[in-house]
């Protein structure tokens, strides 16, 4: 007898077949999961030596013993099973093909599609990344220095102001405030910059004694870890506007930004009712941010708009707050 007639006698050529076929599925099923749960690329590689070293003991195996009704016997003693043994490799090999076929048609016209739409949306972001050069920049939330820790929602609140100041220079990526304030209190800069994927940083403190304030700030260079600007305004607290918008405006000057028709044309309420509408956007926003309990920010914006009607920003927030809080039939008070 021939050895290819011996092999095919002892189904080792059905057995090679089924464990490249289970060999393969499983190898497509690690390279789609691995990426989704974040796992180092080795992964697939180590999977792929585990298998083509498992290839030699399942051939070695399938050669010395047959698979029958009983289970698994010596070659020798299951010449009368071998066709049983054959069939069961054969529906086997069957039910993995049309798991691997499936698997294909899913991963090509479902899983694909998703992968190319986030290639795409990751070079897209990219090039947008790219074509701003040298002129990025993170705003990390201004360090407190008032005597009362609680006015930290006023420090935050300038920091926020000035950062949406500068995003809305076209020439200029600023980085969201969700993702520049996780990086409170931290002083490696050059890190955080790495972080951020930015060139530049500005960062800075508030000191808010009665209605005196003190706000400094300095633009850094990532780059190479210098001071390139800083400044200090000292005024009473109905003047924080203003210097929120010098900032901004000497910010963009020393990245050469034009900061056109951003400035505020007119002081948008008395400083404590602002204090008041920072301290409501720091309850639902910041730090003390409470998901459960919404009717502290609630109570101070209407507080807010009793004392300013007019005043914006406490009625966009305030929409926000009972959008959240599920209470739809207040909308109409605001």
């Amino acid at each position: 007898m021939s050895i290819l007639a011996e092999l095919k006698r002892r189904n080792v050529i059905r057995v090679l077949i089924a464990y490249l076929a289970a060999a393969w599925f499983l190898i497509q099923i690690a390279d789609t999961v691995v990426p989704a749960y974040g796992l180092p690329e080795s992964v697939v590689g180590i999977l792929i030596t585990l298998l083509a070293i498992g290839l030699i003991p399942a051939v070695i195996a399938s050669w010395a013993f047959e698979l029958t009704p009983d289970g698994l016997k010596r070659d020798a003693d299951a010449a009368d099973d071998s066709s049983t043994g054959g069939k069961v490799l054969d529906r086997i090999i069957m039910v993995v093909l049309a798991l691997a076929v499936g698997f294909f048609a899913f991963d090509k016209f479902i899983l694909d599609p998703a992968r190319d739409t986030e290639l795409e949306e990751r070079v897209r972001a990219d090039t947008r990344v790219e074509s701003y050069g040298d002129r990025t920049i993170a705003v990390l939330p201004f360090v407190n220095m008032s005597a009362d820790p609680e006015q930290v929602y006023f420090s935050d609140g300038v920091a926020e102001e000035i950062l949406n100041l500068l995003a809305k220079l076209k020439e200029l990526r600023v980085i969201s405030r969700s993702s520049a304030f996780v990086h409170r209190g931290e002083v490696n800069i050059p890190e955080v910059a790495k972080a951020l994927n930015v060139s530049f940083v500005l960062e800075g403190s508030v000191r808010k004694a009665g209605d005196q304030v003190r706000v400094t700030a300095q633009l850094i260079d990532a780059r190479t870890d210098t001071h390139i600007w800083s400044d200090t305004w000292d005024g009473n607290a109905d003047d924080i506007f203003a210097v929120q918008d010098k900032v901004a405006e000497d910010v963009a000057a020393q990245l050469e930004v034009q900061l056109i028709n951003q400035r505020r044309p007119t002081q948008e309420t008395d400083a404590e009712t602002y204090a008041m509408y920072l301290q409501a956007k720091h309850l639902f926003y910041g730090e003390a941010a409470d998901v459960a309990d919404q009717a502290k920010p609630e109570r101070l914006l209407r507080i807010v708009l009793d004392r300013d009607p007019n005043f914006v920003p406490a009625m966009t927030l305030l929409t926000i707050v009972l959008y959240y809080k599920g209470s739809s039939d207040d909308l109409n008070v605001i």
